[in-house]
C-alpha cells in the first residue's frame, strides 16, 4: 500500500517535493515495515501531469519494495537493502541477536552510510566508518554518553562492523555485488585485546557456597545450578520443575529465556538448538525439592494455580534473564567476595570438571557446546589452576620450613666430622 505525502516549504508555504511511503507487512520483530522515497517533480507539470507522475512513481516504488531483488541492481541504497537483509535474517538469528542487529543498523551504520548506493560503497568508505566508530564514546545502558568512559574498545568496533560485513556478504550471495567492500582483508582494523575468561578458584567457589546458607532459597538453587550444571544464564531462568528428574538425578535443558526491549520475557531453544540432560549432585537436587515444597505450601495458602517455572521475578511469573547477574553482583558485594560476572560460574564449572579428571567430551556435552574448539579454551585455564594448586600445596606442606643452622652449630658439626 502506497501513500503520497506532499512536503511543504516553511518559508514559501508551497509544495516543493512529495514523499511516497509504502507499507508492506511487518518485520521479524513485529514492527510495521515501512519504505519511503522523496520525489521532486518538474515545476512545469500541469495538475493532471503531476497526478499521473506521482501515481506512476508510487506504483513503481511499491513494486520495487515488494520485489526488491527481482527488478533492482546494486544502485539500491544501503538503507533500503538493510530492511531486505533483516527480513532474510529474521528466521536465522535469535530474537535477541536480531534485535541487536536492528539497533546497530538504525543507530550506527545507517546514519553514516545509509544514503549511499550499494554500487558506490568501497573499502575506503568502510575504512572511514571504522575510524569514526573507533572514536565513538562509550554509552550507558540508557543510551546516554559515559563522559568518563573513554572510547569504545576494539572488540566493540569489531562487533558493530560484523553487522555491516554480514549484510554485504548477503548482498554478494544474492548476486547484488561481486565482492564485499567490508571484507576484513581489505581493511585496517584495530587489534582487539585477547579476551580474558573469568573463573572462580576452588577456594572462592567454596566461599560462595558457604555464604549461600544465609540467602533466600530460590537464590541458593540458582547459584547451585549455575555451578553444578554449567548452564547459561538464560537456560537457568528457562527451567521448569518438570525438567528435573529427581529419580534419575538429572535436569533437562531444553529452552532459554530472553528479553527484547518493550516485550515480555519469552523462551526459545538453547544456543546449540538441541536439548541436553545434565546430572546433578544430591545437595542441588535436595535444594530444588525444598523450593518445590515451599512453592506448593505457599500455593495451598493462597489457592493460586501452580506455576511450573523454578525462578520467579519480584512480581511473580518468569524471571527476567538479566536478573541473576544483578542479584549475583549484589550478593558478592554483600558478602565481601571477589567480583566476577555471573557467566564466570559457567566457566568455573567447566574448569573444575576438567581439573578433577572429567574428559573434555563429557564437559562439551554438559555445557552444550556445538563446537569442540569452544570447550578446548578451558584447557589453558587448567595450567593457571595447576600453578595455584601447587602454590597452595607448598603453603600447606612447607609451612614450617627448616631453619638454617647457626654458625656455632655448623662449626661444631665440622669438628665432629674431622
Amino acid at each position: 500500500m502506497a501513500y503520497i505525502e506532499p512536503r511543504v516549504s516553511k518559508k514559501t508555504g508551497r509544495v516543493t517535493s512529495y514523499t511516497i511511503h509504502v507499507y508492506d507487512g511487518r518485520t521479524g520483530s513485529g514492527k510495521r515495515r515501512t519504505f519511503a522515497r522523496t520525489y521532486h517533480p518538474d515545476e512545469g507539470l500541469s495538475p493532471m501531469q503531476l497526478r499521473k507522475f506521482l501515481q506512476r512513481a508510487a506504483a513503481d516504488f511499491e513494486d520495487e519494495c515488494k520485489n526488491p531483488l527481482g527488478n533492482t541492481n546494486a544502485d539500491i541504497r544501503l538503507s533500503d537493502f538493510a530492511q531486505i537483509y533483516l527480513d532474510a535474517m529474521a528466521d536465522k538469528l535469535s530474537p535477541t541477536v536480531y534485535s541487536g542487529y536492528e539497533k546497530i543498523l538504525r543507530n550506527i551504520i545507517l546514519p553514516e552510510l545509509g544514503e549511499l548506493k550499494m554500487s558506490v560503497i568501497k573499502p575506503l568508505h568502510v575504512q572511514k566508518f571504522v575510524r569514526t566508530l573507533s572514536s565513538r564514546q562509550k554509552r550507558r545502558r540508557d543510551g546516554t554518553v559515559d563522559e568518563g568512559g573513554g572510547v569504545i574498545s576494539a572488540s566493540t568496533v569489531k562487533r558493530k562492523l560484523c553487522v555491516l560485513q554480514s549484510m554485504f556478504s548477503f548482498a554478494v550471495k544474492m548476486g547484488l555485488l561481486e565482492f564485499s567492500p567490508a571484507d576484513s582483508r581489505r581493511l585496517s582494523l584495530p587489534k582487539p585485546m585477547k579476551p580474558h575468561t573469568e573463573i572462580f578458584t576452588m577456594q572462592e567457589t567454596s566461599l560462595i557456597l558457604n555464604a549461600l546458607k544465609y540467602e533466600p532459597l530460590q537464590f541458593q538453587v540458582l547459584i547451585y545450578l549455575a555451578i553444578f550444571s554449567g548452564a547459561r544464564e538464560g537456560e537457568l531462568v528457562g527451567l521448569r520443575f518438570s525438567d528435573i528428574d529427581f529419580a534419575v538425578g538429572k535436569v533437562t535443558i531444553s529452552r532459554s529465556a530472553y528479553k527484547v526491549t518493550g516485550e515480555p520475557v519469552k523462551t526459545k531453544s538453547p544456543k546449540s538448538k538441541r536439548a541436553r540432560s545434565v546430572a546433578l549432585n544430591p545437595v542441588c537436587l535436595e535444594l530444588i525439592a525444598n523450593l518445590l515444597e515451599q512453592r506448593r505450601t505457599a500455593l495451598r495458602a493462597s489457592e493460586d494455580d501452580f506455576d511450573d517455572w523454578i525462578f520467579h521475578g519480584a512480581s511473580g511469573g518468569l524471571m527476567n534473564p538479566g536478573t541473576p547477574s544483578v542479584q549475583f553482583t549484589k550478593f558478592l558485594r554483600r558478602r565481601g567476595l571477589s567480583h566476577r560476572k555471573f557467566h564466570a560460574l559457567r566457566h568455573t564449572s567447566a574448569t573444575l570438571l576438567l581439573y578433577n579428571g572429567t574428559d573434555i567430551k563429557t564437559v562439551q556435552e554438559r555445557l552444550g557446546h556445538a563446537d569442540f574448539t569452544t570447550t578446548g579454551r578451558y584447557l589453558h585455564l587448567m595450567d593457571s589452576a595447576d600453578i595455584k594448586a601447587v602454590n597452595s600445596l607448598e603453603n600447606v606442606l612447607l609451612e614450617e620450613r627448616p631453619k638454617k643452622p647457626r654458625r656455632r652449630n655448623l662449626e661444631q658439626n665440622q669438628e665432629v666430622r674431622l
